[in-house]
């Protein structure tokens, strides 16, 4: 189906500034809106329920598992995370483009689901970097930061899995990378063809 809007999936290690670099590029662009994903995990920080993430108990992230709720979801870190299914379609059919921040085993599966969907993987300049961004964080346990570290070996490794790549060693460079790609995707023919309709007509392309 040629739905109206694009739906962005962006996928990280944790510490690579994922996150920040989303939210940047939603304050620049009004047109983007972003899909809060279901966890069962606590809120760190000042994260608050219906913002960052919507938080669940894991018997609630159950019972929506099995009701069919979720385009994906996935465990990570011992943590289960999920997309719901009726907030995404609801978006992009109404026109809306809208971006997804999720791990990579998510955004294989939203792949499926949706194959038009843009996958953009967000790398570190390095494993020592990244170690010092997880340690200032100051978020995570020295085990936890340990298992992230050893998880991030998996996760970057899935990086040939996506359509395009930003390396997030200076952060307005990579927000820079981030945006020429959702731009780049609302010049594309299906894109124009829709959007510049009137032109279309004019030069008898519909």
């Amino acid at each position: 189906m040629d739905y109206p809007g694009n739906l962005f999936v962006v996928s990280a290690p944790s510490g690579t500034g994922k996150s920040s670099l989303v939210k940047a590029l939603l304050e620049l662009d009004s047109h983007l809106r972003v899909s809060v994903s279901h966890t069962t995990r606590a809120p760190r920080g000042q994260e608050q329920h219906g913002r960052e993430y919507w938080f669940t108990s894991k018997e609630e992230f159950q019972a929506m598992v099995e009701r069919g709720d979720f385009f994906e979801h996935a465990e990570v870190h011992g943590n289960c995370y999920g997309t719901s299914r009726k907030a995404i379609e609801e978006r992009i059919q109404g026109g809306e483009d809208v971006v997804l921040e999720i791990d990579w085993q998510g955004a294989l599966q939203m792949k499926q689901a949706f194959p038009y969907a843009v996958l953009i993987f967000i790398l570190p300049p390095s494993y020592e970097e990244l170690l010092q961004r997880l340690n200032r964080r100051g978020e995570d346990s020295p085990e936890t930061i340990e298992l992230r570290m050893a998880n991030a070996r998996i996760e970057v490794a899935q990086a040939q899995y996506f359509d395009f790549i930003v390396v997030n060693a200076l952060f307005e460079s990579a927000l820079f990378d981030l945006k020429a790609i959702v731009h780049s995707q609302r010049l594309k023919y299906v894109a124009q063809r829709r959007n510049k309709s009137a032109v279309f007509r004019a030069l008898h392309l519909v």
